[in-house]
């Protein structure tokens, strides 16, 4: 009988949790909270090598416990095993007519011109702090509202629904949300999506959503079903990534003082800030999730044919055979050629990366510009992850703005 991991449905510690995984091997057994059995890939080249390969696709029904009806409708993490239709579950060339239909819309053009917005939300945000001195929460007065203005921005959502927003991803990702409220849940957001499909097709404006639905490749044009899921993917997305970004950051810096003086010197740059805290702190902790068609080695081990592959990041950034013995280090003048993949990599790496660096990148020094001697109100040690295994998510970040 194969012995399993427990994915700890709590997060209470995910270092640990991690360091186990990397122990397991490169293909490690493990179980999602509700008792989900699946296998999770924890080096870096095995990581690489499986998110290229054809044998591992997206498509749910490839699933076999899925086919025998072992997942209920209501896994608090169905959400995210079987999102709807979008760029993130379909592959070859469905996945290939998608991706190019939104990288029309994505352009590198429309993130840089999203440069003014987010340095103007950010000074907005930094003016609304209190003086030196004063203790608040990072986290929900800083890290958490910027991705959201920026995202809601960005797709042309309307701010109003933010607040709403923000409830209704908590029981997206949580393992805790109770079984009669998750397909309540996923029915309201994939609602406001839709709502917001039909104003903006209706009455288009200069925004990611209209652009969606205007794109077409030889007249080809997403379908509703495909703009209202992606959508939904690149607003979860889009804005827990980045929250989680910049809070990790601002912990790793003042835990690291050395590092923290390198950068406020000038001496190292602040994308290498980033950089490393998406190695080091990645965060996305496990990305569900794809299925094997056929049985596929790893390591001294086999993926079976129909069973379920999670990518577990937070293993993987750590990788000594990847970034060698200091790989437990934060240390931002690392030069390693393949730092991590954090965002991914292959056909389905994020769309949003760019986007999720500039909004670090404008965030952080800003911040740090504000504060500079900025410190946490408390240890390290007694910060708390929220209950939600795919995200290294703090439920707040106490600090003192010096």
């Amino acid at each position: 009988m194969t012995t399993r991991i427990a994915l700890d449905p709590f997060v209470t510690g995910l270092e640990g949790e991690s360091a186990a995984l990397r122990a397991a091997g490169p293909l490690a057994a493990v179980e999602l909270p509700g008792g989900v059995p699946v296998w999770a890939v924890t080096r870096h080249a095995e990581a690489r090598a499986l998110l290229t390969d054809p044998r591992l696709v997206k498509d749910i029904n490839v699933w076999g416990a899925w086919q025998r009806g072992e997942i209920p409708p209501d896994w608090p993490l169905i959400g995210l095993a079987n999102p709807g239709r979008s760029i993130l579950t379909v592959d070859g060339a469905d996945h290939r007519r998608m991706r190019t239909l939104v990288a029309q819309a994505l352009t590198p053009r429309r993130v840089e011109q999203m440069r003014e917005r987010i340095t103007k939300l950010t000074e907005g945000l930094l003016d609304g702090l209190p003086e030196a001195g004063e203790v608040i929460d990072l986290k929900a007065d800083f890290a958490y509202p910027l991705p959201m203005y920026v995202i809601a921005d960005l797709m042309g959502i309307d701010e109003s629904r933010l607040p709403r927003l923000k409830e209704l991803f908590e029981k997206f990702f949580s393992t805790q949300t109770p079984p009669a409220e998750v397909i309540a849940t996923l029915t309201e957001l994939s609602g406001i999506m839709a709502q917001t499909v039909a104003a903006k097709r209706a009455e288009p404006g200069d925004d990611l959503t209209s652009a969606l639905i205007l794109a077409s490749e030889d007249g080809d044009h997403l379908t509703d079903e495909e703009i209202v899921s992606t959508l939904q993917l690149m607003v979860a997305a889009g804005h827990e990534t980045t929250i989680s970004l910049i809070v990790n950051a601002v912990v790793n810096l003042p835990t690291h003082p050395g590092q923290r003086a390198l950068v406020l010197s000038g001496e190292a740059d602040w994308a290498s800030v980033i950089e490393e805290t998406l190695r080091y702190s990645t965060p996305t902790s496990h990305v569900l999730i794809r299925f094997a068609t056929q049985d596929v080695p790893v390591g001294d081990k086999v993926l079976p044919a129909g069973d379920a592959l999670i990518v577990s990041y937070g293993a993987i950034g750590r990788d000594e055979q990847a970034h060698g013995p200091t790989a437990g280090d934060f240390d931002i003048t690392r030069t390693s050629e393949n730092r991590h993949i954090s965002f991914g990599h292959g056909p389905h790496v994020c769309p949003g990366a760019a986007l999720s660096r500039l909004e670090a990148a404008v965030a952080l020094p800003a911040l740090y510009t504000r504060f500079p001697s900025l410190d946490p109100a408390i240890p390290a040690s007694e910060l708390r992850n929220k209950p939600v295994v795919t995200q290294n998510d703090l439920f707040e970040l106490p600090v003192r703005l010096g």
